[in-house]
């Protein structure tokens, strides 16, 4: 019950600051500014479930606190994309100017990738996923140098067009890219909600998982891919958000402090919501734009990422 009404408070919280985000200083403009700022929260909210979602899966699955999704190399992957077509296309191509064929071709492009990678590494046998985390590693790592060697050589006015895709921008959504992202993530939701039990039984290890009747490399690849295909929708959808889910997910395991998944994972994705939604209005309204919350959020993250790594080693 506790929890229950912890949840229903955060979102109390996060319904009021999306009222401030929507009607603030408004006045009056309700037929322009009113839709792009709900196309924005929008947008928001989709990216703030996915990460959200995906993180705290992708954390139960690898039995770490510390690691998020970008770690298998779908960020790098994003950019590398970007700076591929750019760099030999032009940003004047179709790919680029028209956004819904390029959030098309990122989502399609990344869940290739994964599928590949998953069906490359467990075709012959039970690996580890330790043995997934450094394949993705190393591929990231890969993917990033040919992108900083494209980088250095592409047109000054090109890379411009490559600088905007780094950072995760709310600012230009098409609302045909949030209804399009709208379906994707309902299916993907009413898909995933079916396992979030066997998620409470995984975080207990494998072994224990595999006696209590989980069939756990089947759970686990399709764990995985879902993850991928959730950040593969929010990176193509506003840019890459490197620390963000690993801030929220475990804002919700100290708030909520349970093993049940359907809590954990409601509860980051509000507490996701409030951050992104609250960060973006003080981004517009305080900073008046003179930073960006990809900025701002790389590095709360990274002083958090910092904090966990001190957390565990005292632990230890």
């Amino acid at each position: 019950m506790r929890n229950s009404f912890k949840i229903m408070l955060l979102m109390v919280v996060a319904a009021g600051i999306c009222g401030i985000y929507l009607f603030h200083d408004l006045n009056g403009s309700f037929d322009y500014a009113l839709p792009k700022r709900a196309m924005k929260v929008a947008a928001m909210i989709l990216t703030a479930l996915s990460i959200a979602y995906s993180t705290v899966v992708f954390q139960t699955i690898t039995h770490n606190r510390i690691l998020t999704p970008s770690i298998i190399g779908l960020d790098s992957l994003y950019m590398l994309l970007q700076t591929f077509i750019i760099f030999f296309l032009g940003s004047s191509h179709l790919t680029v100017v028209n956004k819904q064929l390029n959030f098309a071709i990122s989502v399609a492009t990344m869940v290739v990738f994964a599928f590949l990678l998953y069906n490359l590494l467990f075709k012959k046998g039970n690996q580890p996923v330790y043995f997934l985390l450094l394949v993705g590693i190393i591929v990231g790592t890969f993917f990033s140098s040919i992108s900083t060697f494209l980088q250095v050589l592409i047109d000054p006015n090109e890379f411009q067009i490559v600088q905007d895709r780094m950072f995760a921008s709310f600012n230009n959504i098409n609302s045909d890219l949030v209804w399009l992202a709208v379906g994707l993530v309902a299916l993907l939701i009413a898909y995933a909600w079916r396992y979030t039990s066997y998620l409470d039984v995984l975080s207990l290890g494998r072994d224990n998982a595999i006696n209590l009747g989980v069939p756990y490399d089947s759970i686990i690849k399709k764990m995985l891919v879902l993850v991928a295909v959730f950040i593969s929708i929010s990176t193509a959808l506003v840019g890459p958000v490197t620390f963000f889910g690993l801030i929220v997910a475990n804002l919700a395991y100290q708030t909520f402090r349970t093993y049940k998944h359907s809590i954990l994972i409601s509860g980051a994705v509000v507490i996701s919501v409030i951050g992104l939604v609250g960060g973006q209005w003080m981004v517009e309204r305080v900073f008046t734009f003179s930073t960006t919350l990809s900025v701002i959020i790389n590095f709360v993250g990274g002083v958090y990422f910092i904090y966990l790594l001190l957390k565990e080693s005292r632990s230890t």
